[in-house]
């Protein structure tokens, strides 16, 4: 008989979105030296904290990485994926954030390099399979405002935007 392996919901990705003439533009982030991974190209994510909600921790975890605030929180699917180090299944929620068209992003210290591309190029520049599944996903919901009622993430409590 096998023995269970333990399951965690404990991560956040975060698809970025803005606005432009034509569609949109989804934001691509490069891995730091000396982080894990080091060069790869993602999304925004990372661990949720205790007693935290998942759609609180996509907005920290927003304003950690990049220093922006999302308009509008969707949320998108769950993917699992099993962390070798720690010998268990995690989920991650996913999560698209629509921010505003000329908000800055600085960058925390795990990236050093971002840019802002088509949704096309988003896919064919992402290390990870996954997250190029999640543009398509995200993508599609966007593109779809009669699901976003039960989807939209409203904003809640936490610090305010300065």
């Amino acid at each position: 008989m096998s023995t269970p392996v333990p399951t965690t919901v404990g991560v956040v990705d975060v698809l970025v979105w803005r606005p432009v003439i034509r569609g949109w533009q989804v934001l691509v982030l490069q891995r730091a030296l000396g982080t894990r991974c080091p060069g790869s190209w993602e999304m925004v994510h990372g661990k949720v904290e205790p007693g935290e909600r998942l759609e609180e921790a996509a907005r920290r975890e927003l304003r950690e990485e990049t220093g922006l605030e999302a308009d509008r929180l969707l949320s998108v699917t769950m993917h699992p994926f099993y962390l070798v180090p720690a010998g268990r299944v995690e989920l991650a929620a996913v999560f698209a954030a629509v921010v505003a068209p000329a908000a800055p992003v600085r960058l925390g210290p795990e990236h050093h390099r971002h840019v802002w591309l088509t949704p096309s190029q988003a896919r064919r520049r992402f290390s990870w399979p996954h997250e190029r599944r999640f543009v398509d996903d995200a993508r599609l919901l966007l593109a779809t405002p009669a699901v976003w009622d039960v989807l939209s993430c409203p904003r809640g409590p936490g610090p305010t935007p300065s």
